[in-house]
């Protein structure tokens, strides 16, 4: 077993860790145990009930982290609080994504008008009547948890892109978990939360607040399965939910395949084209470059909303 070399101050005292702290080889297992760990948080305990939960899946991590590495490198005190510090930063970081998505999903506005004000209140007031934004049409009650937010923002958070949490460690979204379910209603409900004065205000997305809020989500869900049993109906939205993220993952990036090769191939046969089409001309084909760029930028932007969309 290889223990971790940790810096210290120049009289010998330690300080407050951090990531450069550790030696090279320590400091690679770190990273990839604070990849795995913030993977586990979220699909077993995302409002942890005491810190042995959390000290545990932060061993769990470590451990395989160094399987991965091939190398058994010994988990410090020191480690353990780096990894526990993560909780409640993947949380901060997954209502921060959802803020705008949120607002613009249901048409929340910013504006000073009384009559504004009033109309946010009131959505506001009538998407946490019942919970009824878990719903695909919160208006007529129907679609229970099949709401396009709920998985954009999976989408948004663990498969943006083929190096995020849910592609490189799919086996822990797959299907996607009921607490990765309940934590985004969670984060929803906190963003909505924001709005119930009629202006956005800044909500803390903490564990005291919101703990009872994602249990609530919870013990929903357990309730729903329970009376669809028979139909599996929240094992089919477990794998839906999985199944859409990647696929949206994998157009995403087959698209941008394509783009860079209609660009190479623009960039290739512009100016041959150019001559046999206007001989003795250098000038003709010098706005397709610029013509291929823009149309680069066009798709990009196209992409990039029907990846969140």
């Amino acid at each position: 077993m290889v223990l971790p070399k940790i810096k210290k101050n120049s009289d010998g005292s330690r300080h407050r860790m951090k990531a450069s702290d550790f030696d090279d080889v320590s400091k690679e297992i770190l990273g990839t145990a604070t990849s795995i760990f913030r993977c586990l948080i979220v699909s077993q305990a995302p409002f942890p009930e005491n810190i042995a939960v959390e000290t545990q899946l932060a061993k769990a991590a470590w451990h395989e982290a160094c399987q991965i590495k091939g190398i058994n490198v010994k988990l410090t005190p020191s480690g353990v609080k780096m990894l526990l510090t993560r909780t409640s930063q993947v949380r901060g970081e997954l209502k921060t994504k959802m803020r705008s998505l949120t607002a613009s999903f249901f048409g929340f506005r910013s504006s000073n008008s009384n009559d504004v004000i009033r109309q946010n209140r009131d959505l506001a007031e009538s998407l946490k009547d019942g919970s009824v934004f878990a719903f695909k049409d919160w208006e007529s009650k129907k679609g229970i948890y099949k709401t396009e937010l709920l998985q954009q923002g999976i989408n948004i958070m663990w498969f943006a892109n083929r190096h995020d949490e849910g592609v490189i460690h799919h086996q822990y979204f797959n299907p996607m978990p009921v607490e990765v379910i309940a934590l985004v209603l969670t984060t929803i409900e906190c963003c909505i939360d924001e709005w119930l004065q009629g202006l956005k205000e800044d909500i803390k997305f903490t564990s005291a607040t919101y703990g009872t809020v994602y249990h609530g989500h919870f013990c929903s869900l357990q309730r729903f399965d329970e009376r669809t049993a028979p139909y599996k109906l929240l094992d089919k939205i477990r794998v839906n939910l999985h199944d859409v993220a990647r696929c949206v993952t994998v157009f995403f990036f087959k698209m941008i395949f394509l783009l860079l090769c209609f660009e190479v191939s623009m960039q290739v046969l512009t100016p041959s084209l150019s001559r046999h089409l206007h001989p003795g001309s250098v000038m003709q084909h010098s706005k397709m470059p610029s013509e291929s760029t823009d149309l680069r930028s066009r798709m990009m932007q196209r992409l990039a909303s029907r990846k969140i969309g």
